[in-house]
């Protein structure tokens, strides 16, 4: 049988500190509708501006893996992104009130945590697995670093860190299982050399760093007076070093939990790529710059494979909305109703159609002996889709209109001709704010994009 995509059955929150910038951080987990993916919103903005968990909207991987979306970032995503995907969440709005996400203890435990406690449900559609059937690798020779990935039935990763290191060493971690996640990677906290502590914190980095939420790792001899500065520096009480190298007074969960931490961080990363993969995956010495690059290249393949543009496939038998639901909204009528269903929608999107027949009015004059529909009128239906999911947000949208205030890149691809159905795809560029709304839309023809273009609208009380 088909896996279901799946979401979390009701909300939940979470505060802690942001690893890097200190700020006290609430970060809440809303269940989604399908085929949202997952999105970060800054509740904290006036805009309040949603940034999909995308690779396409990375813009740092120097420390941490870091999106950004009209004009708005969120840090350190790869742990709440790892615990998603372990889990094998597909749909999440995370709300967030600061620019980063809370460290917590180092690792995904307390993520996993609050998503078996609230509880994964199934959803109607099926997940969208991108299936391996050809090796795609990333490799910087230099470094040594290499991941691949290769055909396989289900989805695994090994991973090998080596850190040229008397204390750490070679180090293999292996997933056979979304299943074993919880288990056996979850729980595994980050880890850093005592020689990049000073180096980070001078350079602004780690304000919310401690042993409480990370493994910290000595690789030389060091005295008690050099560690003693380091815990004065950071503002955090004394330790003192333990035998084998590790500075934190706890023993560590598994021998070789660094090289697991590395493979958690590694799905946080792939997550990025926006659909579950069914591949088997090896990498030498990941890190978060070389798991970007890695899922480029897998979103590359997807989108070559699928086409840039993918066309809806959806069930046309059984709309949300028939053509008497759609007159309750839009105030057009026939000639000019040109959306005859709705075939899916939830507050970010909408799919719409319209059957193109030879009884169109317009086909008389355009053009009597090669009837084509007016890319103008597509651009019409198009916005009269997108004006139901803006009209949708209001309680009583037969009392007000919408007017479109602007439309930009529009392209027209085919032509469009009796016989054809028109598949109309409108998503939300940014949340509705003061009435305002900003909307990409595509038209399809079968698999093919017929027509496309920006649009704003404003919603207008009808007096």
């Amino acid at each position: 049988m088909a896996e279901k995509q799946k979401t979390i059955a009701k909300s939940a929150s979470l505060q802690g500190v942001g690893l890097h910038t200190g700020m006290k951080v609430t970060i809440t987990f809303k269940p989604a509708p399908v085929n949202h993916g997952y999105v970060f919103q800054r509740v904290d903005l006036d805009e309040k501006p949603l940034i999909k968990a995308l690779v396409e909207n990375v813009v740092d991987t120097s420390r941490s893996t870091v999106i950004e979306e009209h004009g708005a970032r969120v840090g350190t995503v790869e742990h709440v992104l790892s615990a998603a995907y372990g889990m094998g969440i597909d749909n999440l709005l995370i709300e967030i009130n600061a620019p980063e996400t809370p460290i917590l203890d180092g690792s995904a435990k307390s993520y996993v945590k609050v998503f078996s406690e609230v509880g994964i449900v199934d959803q109607e559609a099926n997940k969208d697995f991108f299936v391996v059937t050809n090796n795609i690798s990333y490799s910087d020779e230099e470094n040594g670093i290499e991941l691949m990935t290769f055909p396989d039935e289900d989805f695994s990763v090994n991973v090998m860190i080596d850190y040229d290191s008397s204390v750490l060493g070679n180090q293999y971690a292996t997933l056979s299982s979304l299943d074993e996640y919880k288990e056996e990677i979850a729980e595994c906290k980050t880890f850093v050399f005592l020689r990049e502590l000073e180096f980070l914190l001078k350079n602004n980095l780690i304000k919310g760093g401690s042993l409480d939420n990370a493994i910290v790792i000595i690789e030389k001899e060091t005295t008690q007076e050099e560690l003693n500065g380091l815990a004065d520096l950071f503002g955090k009480p004394r330790v003192k070093v333990k035998d084998r190298g590790i500075l934190n007074d706890e023993d560590l969960i598994f021998p070789n939990e660094p090289a697991r931490h590395k493979l958690l961080d590694l799905l946080g990363d792939l997550a990025l790529v926006g659909v579950p993969i069914k591949g088997k995956i090896l990498a030498t010495r990941p890190g978060h710059s070389s798991n970007v690059e890695f899922a480029k290249k897998i979103k590359r393949v997807i989108k070559k494979k699928r086409g840039k543009n993918i066309a809806p496939v959806l069930d046309m038998s059984n709309p949300v909305m028939s053509v008497n639901d759609i007159k309750k909204i839009l105030p057009h009528r026939p000639p000019f109703l040109l959306v005859d269903k709705i075939l899916q929608m939830d507050s970010l999107e909408i799919i719409g159609l319209k059957n193109v027949t030879m009884n169109e009015g317009f086909f008389v004059g355009h053009f009597p002996d090669e009837p084509v529909m007016p890319g103008v009128l597509i651009v019409e239906a198009m916005a009269q889709v997108g004006g139901i999911l803006v009209l949708s947000t209001v309680s009583d949208p037969e009392n007000y209109l919408t007017y479109f205030m602007k439309m930009d890149k529009v392209k027209f691809k085919r032509k469009v001709v009796p016989g054809d159905t028109l598949i109309f795809k409108l998503e939300l560029l940014s949340p509705i704010r003061r009435g305002i709304a900003n909307m990409k839309g595509q038209a399809f023809v079968g698999e093919n994009v017929v027509a496309e273009g920006e649009f704003m609208a404003q919603i207008t009380k009808d007096k």
